[in-house]
């Protein structure tokens, strides 16, 4: 049965991984109905206004990494009193948040899933519990998952499933400690949004 994660991933036309691993798999709901969903969902769309593709853009960055208008505006203006591009300070920011890093390590599925994992206490940073989805991490971090929480359904398999994966250039995976290191600020990243087109929708 489809849920509302996969509606809105079919209603944007892109696969945001809002479904763990099912979203981009055969099964995913836009993999098997790649239209809009809703009566007129295989009708032709309209081309987007410029302030249409501001608002699309706004939306699947939202949903990609969890954050709502208030926290993506906090990010935003972070960004821009940054030095360099806003574009790739907004992207290093929300990458180097610690949910989304578990999720980049292949501890989690899903971003959201990395959130859960954070706020119930399986997640340490430097030995210690971190609690907030939000926290940003910095280069030579230590990001494990607590001892104590391995043991838990959700983890039995991990060890096998990271032999399989490969994480960013940014991050060191020990499969074997279960745990990763920062290496640098976030870089090579490819995303599913006209960054570009985000940051103008700030910039007015």
């Amino acid at each position: 049965m489809m849920g509302p994660k996969e509606k809105k991933e079919r209603a944007l036309g892109e696969h945001l991984q809002l479904k763990a691993f099912r979203s981009a798999s055969p099964k995913g709901a836009l993999t098997r109905k790649p239209y809009r969903p809703g009566v007129h969902g295989k009708s032709r769309q309209r081309a987007l206004s410029d302030f249409g593709r501001q608002i699309k853009e706004k939306q699947k960055f939202k949903l990609s990494y969890g954050v709502d208008e208030r926290n993506l505006r906090q990010i935003f203006k972070r960004a821009e009193e940054r030095s360099g591009s806003t574009a790739e300070n907004l992207i290093q920011l929300v990458e180097g948040r610690l949910d989304n890093v578990v999720y980049r390590l292949g501890f989690a599925g899903s971003r959201s899933m990395a959130r859960q994992f954070v706020v119930h206490g399986h997640i340490t940073v430097n030995k210690r519990i971190v609690r907030a989805p939000g926290f940003v991490v910095r280069p030579k971090d230590i990001i494990s998952i607590r001892p104590e929480s391995v043991a838990k359904t959700s983890f039995k398999e991990l060890r096998e499933n990271l032999l399989k994966y490969a994480a960013p250039v940014w991050l060191k995976l020990d499969v074997a400690k279960l745990e990763g290191s920062v290496l640098s600020a976030p870089k090579d990243i490819e995303t599913p949004f006209e960054i570009n087109v985000l940051v103008e929708s700030f910039s007015k």
